[in-house]
């Protein structure tokens, strides 16, 4: 038998083959790593580049603004039309990047304060649609108003993100604009492509933020609320109604509309106004129930019914959103769910209009929920969202400030827009009510036969048992273990220094300083209340809390609005701000990170208008084609190694 260097040739043939094919199996991997946005191999998360760069949460990051005619396009803000700039992030260049001014109760309030201070949103692909962030398509640049702990959004989107519920990345963000400074915000993710590419691997599915356009609706998407309007209506209603709405213990509720203990005893709380309820309509609360009159709800049903604060019916005729932001089922009918489809985020068809609408149908009716809901998903953002007591929200009156991803038919709820959390939404200040606000009855401004989403929970002993066991596990691993209270203390101590010299904050620093101590108290006495909720020393319902009050947490040391409020709590006029809005043409020195270029040089703005180069797509290139040149290397020199055993044979 032939021989090379000593051994059968037919031993070498068979290393040969075994060689090729290790080889060929490690080609075929690095080109499936790479390419696996292609291939429909998607993990169920990616890891994307923006990801570790610009919500990088140890640091506050630098983006610049340049602009030509900055002063033109704060003139037309109000349009939120597009307009074209270059963003440079910690460093990178981004040229023709689309930028407007995003929101509509903070845009109008923005624009009546004579501040400038407009929350942003960029869209890296609005001209040019190849071009992102390390793949970050939209970014939401939120001026925090309202908020004078500077930290509610930003805790929220944490608290999700780190319970496991789908979530937008943030980070925050010193701003300037052509190199001066403009102030600190609070940087998003936007819940668009790029968001469902990182948290499901694909951009397949269908992605909604219903809102509508009736009265007190319209503010998340297209505009169309006027807030003053709204507010007038408001003091109108309290005007007219005075006698039997106030004091609260002696006015008139529809049936089973009770308030609990301490919301209102005696005379309401400063700053609570309550717009009528036309009892003479049919509300939607029975409409849950009318189709499906078999679903088993708890014993104690009347109880959905009694929540606080309680700003009128929602989800209803009688209320200020219809039926389909509530995600209530009426018809098949395209037209009936017009307030869903027109804030499509992704392009959709009339077959995912079909399959949306009947997992509504079968939603409320109640059956096989696992099949149209991501169970886990929806109750754990549940969870979070019912801690924070945001009512400006889909289990408030108004009804919006949510995202609905459809894949497969299965619904999932994701989390937007929490700067009035906290108690924060129509000014309430009955810290003790919002501390102990019932875990098992969420909904304020109707009950949770008029939310379906939510409602399904509370159906079977099964889901409440879930609820309550993810309730335990938030509660234990977030507030027992102490990681609330350091990241409270991390993020206000990050970001003290920026807010101190932030020319065009909503409030001073020491107001600042004083709301930051008080959501992080407002926390931590939230926690303990819902540990004794959970293990029954106090009720988790509204009806039982208004029989037996004796065990609730007392919150006197919490002031609600000092963490600023939906009644201007975050937005000083200008007459009577000071220097809060003083000299925002001369902005303070900040000081630089050693580490960092914090602010662009010069010669950074000149390239970047000269028309420097996309950087970040260089460098998300240089993250993975490594894999394959590896592949290249270790494939040739198989080859070279194969040749030399071919001239030896």
């Amino acid at each position: 038998m032939a021989t090379i260097w000593g051994e059968p040739m037919s031993v070498h043939k068979s290393f040969d083959r075994v060689c090729c094919i290790i080889l060929a199996g490690v080609l075929v991997m690095a080109v499936l790593l790479i390419s696996q946005g292609s291939t429909g191999l998607e993990a169920a998360a990616q890891t994307i580049g923006y990801e570790s760069r610009l919500f990088d949460t140890s640091t506050v990051h630098q983006i610049d603004i340049i602009m030509d005619n900055w002063e033109g396009f704060l003139e037309t803000c109000e349009n939120e039309e597009y307009t074209l700039c270059s963003i440079i992030i910690d460093g990178e260049a981004q040229r023709n990047v689309g930028l407007r001014a995003k929101g509509n109760t903070s845009l109008t309030q923005v624009a009546a304060y004579g501040n400038n201070r407009y929350s942003f949103k960029i869209e890296f692909d609005h001209y040019d649609s190849a071009n992102t962030y390390h793949g970050l398509d939209k970014l939401s640049l939120n001026n925090i108003i309202q908020d004078n702990t500077y930290m509610k959004d930003y805790l929220v989107y944490q608290m999700m993100g780190a319970f496991g519920a789908a979530s937008p990345l943030c980070s925050y963000a010193w701003i300037t604009v052509n190199g001066e400074d403009w102030g600190l915000y609070l940087a998003v993710e936007g819940i668009e492509e790029s968001f469902l590419q990182r948290n499901y691997g694909t951009v397949s599915g269908a992605l909604y933020k219903p809102d509508s356009q009736s009265f007190g609706g319209g503010r998340g998407n297209r505009g169309g609320f006027d807030i003053a309007a709204w507010q007038a209506e408001r003091e109108d209603t309290v005007e007219d109604t005075e006698d039997d709405a106030l004091p609260s213990g002696n006015r008139t509720s529809p049936p089973n509309m009770q308030n609990p203990p301490s919301m209102f005893q005696g005379e309401s709380p400063p700053n609570m106004q309550f717009p009528p309820i036309d009892e003479n309509e049919d509300s939607t609360n029975g409409f849950y129930m009318q189709n499906h009159p078999d679903m088993q709800f708890p014993s104690d049903l009347d109880e959905f019914s009694n929540q606080m604060p309680r700003m009128g019916q929602g989800g209803g005729p009688g209320g200020m959103s219809s039926n389909d932001v509530s995600l209530i089922y009426t018809d098949d009918q395209f037209s009936s769910y017009q307030n869903i489809f027109e804030n499509a985020k992704t392009d959709i068809t009339d077959q995912d209009r079909s399959r949306l609408i009947a997992s509504l149908k079968q939603l409320n009716e109640g059956t096989d929920i696992d099949q149209v809901v991501d169970v886990e998903q929806v109750i754990r953002y549940f969870v979070v969202h019912n801690f924070v007591c945001n009512f400006d929200s889909y289990t408030g009156t108004m009804i919006h400030n949510y995202y609905l991803y459809e894949a497969d038919g299965q619904l999932t709820m994701l989390p937007w827009d929490y700067n009035l959390a906290f108690g924060g939404f129509m000014g309430s200040q009955d810290a003790e009510a919002l501390v102990n606000y019932p875990i098992d009855t969420p909904v304020s401004g109707g009950d949770v036969t008029s939310r379906p989403m939510l409602a399904w929970i509370f159906t079977t002993e099964e889901y409440t048992q879930m609820y309550h066991q993810y309730f335990s596990e938030f509660i234990e691993s977030y507030f027992t273990s102490g990681s609330f209270a350091q990241l409270a203390d991390n993020t206000r101590a990050l970001i003290a220094p920026y807010v101190e010299k932030d020319p065009t904050k909503f409030c001073t620093y020491e107001e600042f300083e004083t709301a930051a101590r008080q959501v992080k108290q407002f926390c931590l006495l939230r926690a303990e209340s819902i540990r004794s909720q959970l293990n029954g020393s106090i009720p988790s319902t509204a009806s039982g809390q208004a029989q037996d009050s004796s065990a609730l947490i007392n919150a006197s040391t919490v002031d609600i609005a000092a963490m600023g409020t939906m009644n201007m709590g975050g937005l000083q006029q200008q007459d009577n701000a000071g220097d809060t809005f003083a000299e925002m043409n001369q902005p303070p020195e900040m000081p630089l990170d050693e580490n960092k270029n914090s602010f662009p040089s010069k010669d950074s703005l000149q390239a970047v208008k000269e028309g420097s180069p996309n950087r970040a797509a260089v460098l998300d290139a240089s993250d993975s084609w490594w894999l394959l040149a590896l592949s290249v290397l270790i494939l040739s020199g198989s080859l070279c190694l194969a040749r030399l055993y071919r001239k030896r044979a």
